[in-house]
């Protein structure tokens, strides 16, 4: 009973922050990774291929930016109203094209094969549903990727850095594929598989890549095209 009523205050207060409170992302993902947050959106960009890209669940569009600055086409889609606005704000300071939805993942109003990458970056459990898998195996060019940014963490021991990650697990942030091993701060292998297996089933062959970085590791899901369902 306790666990469940946790749960559903852990979900409350992401949905705040999503939500109501959207203005406060930026400043509370660099209070929880010590700053490394962006670098580990950025992580996910050398494996992006284009032209056309979208980005899923896009946030305040710090990597819309980034991608436009490329020289990608973008496309942004989120289901938060706060979250667009703060988006569009960005990308119109910078003189860069707002090309963004508000929809949900499963039901995204894009025609089939429209873009080359799909990319989505520190996402709940939404986004190894089959239902989205299986819309954004639809939007994809053929050979296409589908980019996930699961997780992030500090690789140093440092007191706060064990308070962040405590943080970290008691808000369901550390379960699953992207359970830390205590012993090698690092994912443990065996729990990737039934993600795997999913991506598998949705048409796609998935690779996991661990990036180090100055004090930290970031995990990325690679996901290829790889049928035609």
């Amino acid at each position: 009973m306790m666990q469940k009523v946790w749960i559903q205050l852990v979900r409350f207060g992401f949905r705040l922050l999503y939500q109501e409170m959207a203005w406060t992302y930026d400043v509370v993902s660099w209070l929880v990774s010590l700053g490394e947050w962006r670098g580990w959106q950025a992580a996910a960009l050398p494996f992006v291929q284009g032209p056309t890209i979208l980005e899923i669940g896009h946030g305040p569009g710090h990597l819309l930016v980034a991608l436009q600055k490329a020289d990608q086409t973008v496309f942004g889609l989120d289901l938060s109203a706060q979250m667009g606005r703060q988006a569009q704000r960005r990308l119109q300071k910078q003189q860069l094209p707002a090309d963004l939805v508000r929809a949900r993942v499963q039901a995204m109003p894009f025609a089939s094969a429209s873009f080359h990458t799909v990319l989505s970056t520190f996402p709940t459990d939404y986004i190894v549903d089959p239902q989205t898998l299986a819309a954004v195996h639809r939007v994809l060019a053929e050979n296409g990727r589908f980019i996930v940014v699961p997780e992030g963490h500090l690789t140093g021991r440092w007191g706060l850095h064990r308070f962040i990650d405590w943080l970290f697990r008691i808000t369901g942030q550390r379960e699953g594929a992207f359970t830390v091993d205590e012993a090698h701060n690092w994912p443990h292998p065996d729990l990737w598989e039934p993600f795997r297996q999913r991506f598998e089933a949705a048409g796609f062959t998935l690779q996991i890549k661990q990036v180090q970085q100055t004090r930290s590791m970031v995990t990325l899901f690679i996901a290829s095209k790889t049928s035609m369902l």
